[in-house]
């Protein structure tokens, strides 16, 4: 991981994000002794439906999952 003063980061931002965008390189960001930032490759997120793909069709219900649970919880 590469780690960069904020103001090596404002002259070579460019360069530097290129960097992060072609070989995966991570930059912390530092003001002084402080990290200020992380700079990293944007990862896109799994949406619910890819994540639980492979489920959908083999789970069984076994009674009704809207019915009221208040028996299962006295302390509510």
């Amino acid at each position: 991981m590469k780690t960069i003063n904020k103001n090596e980061l404002k002259e070579n931002l460019l360069e530097l994000l290129k960097l992060v965008e072609v070989e995966g390189e991570e930059i912390l960001v530092t003001d002084g002794e402080e990290t200020v930032a992380k700079i990293s490759q944007y990862k896109k997120s799994l949406k619910t439906e890819d994540l639980f793909k492979n489920m959908r069709g083999k789970v069984q219900y076994f009674e009704d999952l809207t019915a009221p649970t208040t028996e299962e919880w006295t302390e509510v």
